[in-house]
């Protein structure tokens, strides 16, 4: 797995379109002059899908800040399958852009598109999440979170939502987790589960775990399944936002009171979930930056000059309760 502690700080993005394989769906190309009468950059990025809140502004900060840079830009979007991602890489080798980056949809499964690239001598930057590899060198740098210290910020913001609330006792926790293979659902998990192990072993347990997706429908959805199986289930971990307003329907639907009943604990940060917190059906919230949009061009200008850039460029995250909702919401843009 790709040790996530090894890298740096930042906020990242790209925008536009390409001609894929048939399966992946196709947004266009478009072109900005990057002035001086210099030869614009063009960029190739392979997004995972638009699943989320979240994902959406990070496909718009990518778009903006590519027009903004004056690079080309050719975006496609892998409506969250691999394939479509592996096709869309490959046409841009065939394409002969000068940077590729992409948000991977699950962490395997990727060293033969990457050897393509890297023999095509076109370099590869990652977004968001990372990838396992045989070979470290098939990619520059990743531009993104520590998902792993994101779980951990969770478990430490549910102990501040649990004093708050005045809980005493028990703690039965359903865990709604991503994309199964992905790198957020499998490292947010992860932090989740040191800090519980470590601390709470004896008064904290996960009675009930499964993907949502990412998506609301199936936070809906597998939240209904977990309260039919585990009616006395007062917590929920949510690994975004998204999962978490669609649970939210599905505790509302079974009579009980979503950060009442069932104290709610999310990550991302987007409005909608700043909404659910502000109206007190969210407890607490752990940023997840989507905006790295600017980052990502910054990035890209260094790797095609050839400068070296650090491993691992971090983006910069707070951690948000529900008293401080009201305040907070306003400031969201996405």
């Amino acid at each position: 797995m790709l040790n996530r502690r090894n890298f740096l700080t930042a906020a990242v993005g790209v925008a536009a379109t390409t001609g894929l394989a048939a399966c992946a769906k196709d947004d266009g190309s478009s072109t900005a002059s990057s002035g001086g009468g210099s030869k614009a950059i063009t960029l190739g990025f392979s997004q995972v899908g638009s699943e989320s809140g979240w994902r959406t502004a990070n496909s718009d900060s990518v778009k903006s800040a590519a027009k903004e840079a004056g690079y080309t830009l050719k975006f496609s979007d892998a409506q969250q399958k691999q394939e479509n991602q592996i096709s869309a890489i490959r046409n841009y080798i065939a394409q002969k852009v000068d940077v590729i980056a992409f948000s991977p949809v699950v962490v395997t499964g990727w060293d033969a598109v990457l050897k393509e690239a890297k023999a095509a001598k076109i370099p590869v930057v990652l977004t968001d999440r990372s990838v396992e590899t045989s070979d470290q060198s098939l990619y520059v740098t990743l531009v993104g979170s520590d998902f792993t210290d994101e779980g951990r910020r969770a478990a430490r913001m549910l102990e501040k939502v649990l004093e708050t609330a005045g809980h005493k006792g028990k703690v039965k926790i359903a865990q709604l987790e991503g994309t199964t293979g992905a790198a957020p659902a499998i490292e947010r998990a992860k932090g989740f589960k040191e800090v519980m192990d470590a601390e709470h072993k004896d008064d904290w347990k996960i009675v009930a775990s499964q993907t949502g997706d990412f998506t609301r429908a199936g936070g809906k959805q597998v939240m209904a399944a977990f309260l039919q199986s585990n009616p006395d289930v007062n917590v929920l971990f949510a690994h975004n936002d998204d999962m978490a307003i669609g649970a939210i329907q599905a505790i509302e639907a079974a009579g009980k009171k979503p950060g009442k009943d069932i104290l709610i604990v999310s990550i991302d940060g987007v409005k909608d979930g700043f909404v659910a917190m502000s109206e007190g059906k969210i407890n607490g919230i752990v940023e997840c930056n989507p905006l790295l949009g600017p980052q990502l061009m910054e990035v890209v200008k260094k790797v095609h000059g050839g400068e070296k850039v650090e491993r691992w460029i971090k983006t910069k995250e707070s951690d948000f309760t529900q008293d401080q909702a009201k305040d907070a919401l306003p400031t969201r843009k996405y």
